[in-house]
Formats: structure tokens, sequence, C-alpha cells
């Protein structure tokens, strides 16, 4: 693998959704990231490796954690790595033999990266949740949705991903930073409570200054604004309106075809729900796509709404190679870019096990060991 991260060496302990998310930042970028899978339960698989797409990237093994030959194997890769990540509830690694303190002890210098939900403290630190509650409490899935209706979920991007994985991404990378001049390794506690909550840092500035108010859907980027909605069109398809700026919303007029001074002032909040409707109106005599072309070279701010099978296929995401084909799955390629040290093409996910011989072998552990290790069943490797 090459990009900006070639060279870093991450175990990642399996988990699902945001800690694997990190781990495939972190592998776009060329880390070496090996995912300790926990000991196979007996239930055959029901995914291709080729869909989970998190995946890609990476080698890993089953690990039996369970014996001390497991474990004794873990810490003594822990010595090797840069970085580790794990998504267990808090105490689980530490009941293991692998938390912190063990770890520190094999390597000093490393950075334990640590994704939950609540975080290491707090109430709520051992409870369940997902997503939908560490955004609940966050206070931003409140001002999500329309006025009058309940909240909208943003399916798991803000808490998952966005407060989660990347956070916990960010936090290793800075902490990896930070380690090469101490010469120390720390503890990351990822919550995506705090992430989420980190994500309407803007919000709460608006709030504090009075201009956000409470009721959903009456506020700028809400759905309230006219000139930043979304507006459906003849053919049932939808376009995305973002002309917040005067001369944005200038133009926006001209592709409409309206005269500014036969409309309510923008600036007008009372006039909002007047100008959604004469907006809507118009937007809804045209198709989707008549509506971009009257667009395409104007600073109107509007743009289609595409599905995940559509956004591939937009001319602007062909030309910048917003998408890749991996195993013959097409999925997002690898962000942000790098000018001099980019990342190669992901490689296909593989399946538990995947590489997992290979890993071992790169990381130090002698061929015999292995062996041994995988008839007394504490690895499983292909």
């Amino acid at each position: 693998m090459t990009g900006p991260l070639a060279g870093v060496r991450v175990l990642e302990f399996a988990g699902i959704g945001p800690g694997p998310f990190a781990g495939m930042l972190l592998a776009d970028q060329g880390a070496d990231v090996v995912r300790l899978e926990r000991p196979p339960s007996g239930a055959p698989a029901h995914r291709e490796p080729r869909f989970d797409v998190m995946q890609r990237g990476k080698r890993s093994f089953g690990l039996d954690l369970r014996q001390p030959a497991g474990v004794e194997l873990a810490l003594e890769l822990v010595a090797r790595a840069d970085a580790v990540i794990e998504g267990f509830r808090p105490g689980v690694m530490e009941r293991l033999g692998v938390g912190p303190a063990e770890c520190f002890a094999s390597n000093p210098r490393l950075i334990f990266g640590r994704m939950t939900g609540w975080g290491q403290g707090g109430p709520l630190a051992d409870r369940a949740g997902h997503d939908i509650n560490y955004v609940a409490l966050s206070g931003a899935l409140y001002a999500i949705g329309r006025s009058g209706k309940a909240p909208v979920p943003p399916l798991n991007l803000v808490g998952d991903f966005g407060g989660g994985g990347l956070l916990l991404a960010f936090g290793i990378l800075a902490a990896l930073l930070e380690s090469r001049g101490s010469g120390c390794g720390q503890v990351v506690d990822a919550a995506m409570v705090d992430g989420a909550a980190l994500l309407t840092a803007l919000f709460h500035g608006m709030v504090a200054e009075g201009r956000w108010s409470d009721e959903r859907g009456t506020n700028m980027l809400d759905s309230g604004a006219p000139y930043y909605e979304v507006y459906a069109c003849a053919d049932g398809q939808f376009v995305a309106v973002g002309a917040i700026e005067p001369q944005f919303y200038t133009a926006l007029l001209g592709v409409m075809g309206l005269d500014e001074t036969d409309l309510p002032p923008a600036s007008d909040q009372s006039a909002w729900p007047e100008l959604k409707e004469r907006f809507g109106s118009v937007f809804a005599t045209k198709t989707r796509d008549e509506w971009i072309a009257l667009a395409e070279r104007t600073d109107a701010c509007i743009t289609p709404v595409l599905s995940f099978g559509e956004s591939p296929r937009h001319p602007h995401n062909v030309a910048r190679e917003t998408f890749v084909e991996v195993g013959g799955v097409v999925q997002p390629a690898p962000a942000p870019r790098f000018s001099r040290t980019g990342a190669s093409s992901p490689l296909p996910p593989l399946g538990p096990g995947g590489g997992g011989r290979a890993a071992l072998l790169d990381w130090g552990v002698a061929a015999q060991r292995v062996e041994e290790l995988a008839r007394a069943g504490v690895v499983m490797v292909e």
C-alpha cells in the first residue's frame, strides 16, 4: 500500500460500524491495518466479503483471547503496532487482559484508540445504544426535520461515522503526531455522543446569538428558508437549492423566471412560507433534469438529488473519480487526496482470516509458531 500513512501499523479488534470505518480510513491512506477477528461462532456467514466495504485494504485473522496464548500473541503484536482500535463497552478489553495498562507495558508509545457511544466515563458509559441514541442526546437529532413533524434520523452518518469513526481516526493521527515528540503513547477516548455534539458547534454559536430557533423547520438551514430547500419536480424527482448569498439568490430567481421585485424580500422570515409555496409551484412545472440543464452554467446553487445508484454516474463524480469499483462493488474512493503521497487503489475486502498468515509473518511472528498456534486453535488464518 502507498499513501501518507505507509509504514503505520494498526491493530483493529473486530467490531461493527464506526471502529471498522476508522480502520478503513487509515488503511485507505496506506496504513497496515490488521483486524483481529473473534473466534467463529459456528453460525454460517451470510454475506460475501466483497460487500463488507469497510474492511477493504485490511488483513485479518481469528484470535481466541480466552486462551492465554491468544492474549500473549495479542500483546506481542501490540508491541509492534503504532495504534490499536477497539470498540467494546468500557472494561471489556481490561477483562480480556489487553487493556491500556497491559498494552502500554508492552509498548509505551502505543496509541490506544477507544470507540464507544457514551464514552469511557459518565452515567451512561456502560449502557447499550446506537447512533440514533447518541445523536439524540447530543442535540443534533432534535434539530433535523420539518416544521410540525417529528425529528428525522439522518441515517447513521452523524453518530457512527462523522462523530464516531472519523473523529477516532483524527484522534489517533493527532496522538501519533504528538508521540513523535514525546515518545509516549496515550488513550484516545472517542465517544459518538461527543463527536455528534462537536458537529453542532456552528449551531451553538447561532443559538447564543439568537439566530437559531428550537422550532424545527423554521431556520435557514433546516428547511425553513425558501432558498435552502428540496423541491419536487414534474417527474417526481427532486432538486436541492442552496442559494443563501444574495448574488446566488438572484441567479436562482433568474433560472426560475421570477422577478425579485414581484416577491417579498427573502430576508423577511415571515414571508418564507409564501416564497416556498411559490418556488414549489414553479419547480413542479419541469422535470429534475430540465431544471439542471437550465441551471448548468449559473451560480444558482441548484443540484439534482441523486440516489446511491445515480451518484457514481454523475459527470462531476466521474471526472474526479469520486467512486471506484473494488471487487465488483461500486463504492466511495479514498479521501481526501494528496498531491505527493497519493494512496493506491483500495484492495478488496477479504473474508475472516484473509491474509492473516502473511500479516503475522510481516509483523515478525515466526512461521513455525503461526502453525503451532493455528493447530492449537488460538489463531485462525488463511
